[in-house]
Formats: structure tokens, sequence, C-alpha cells
């Protein structure tokens, strides 16, 4: 069974965009092995509290993350 975890800050993502991440991760998948395993790939969007994660050492924030944009 085909798997993706996504993880994004929380809140940063409207429901729509979640179901578009869905879709499309879905699609991607089903091109890479095959439109078989459609019925079986499962894609999961993790909403992670600020703070709660980090890159290169450091703990990020949305705030942090909005400045770097």
């Amino acid at each position: 069974m085909p798997f993706a975890n996504l993880k994004v800050p929380a809140g940063t993502l409207t429901a729509e965009q979640k179901e578009d991440l869905v879709v499309k991760v879905t699609d991607l998948y089903c091109a890479t092995f095959g439109d078989a395993v459609r019925g079986n790939t499962m894609v999961l969007v993790d909403e992670v509290s600020d703070g709660g994660w980090g890159i290169r050492g450091e703990v990020l924030t949305l705030a942090r993350i909005e400045q770097q944009a």
C-alpha cells in the first residue's frame, strides 16, 4: 500500500488545500506505480504544532517560516 505522510505547520492550509494535496499525491503515486494502487493509496496530512519541529538544528515556527518566505 503506497503511503505518504506530509508534515505541515498547523493552521497554514485550508481544508481545500489539504484535499488538493491528497488528490495530487495520490495521482503522483498512480503515475508512478499504475492506477491499480489508487484504491490502496493513503495520504496523511499531519499538522505540526508551532515550534514542534526543526531543521539544521533550529526550531521552526510559523513566524520564522513566514519571515524566510
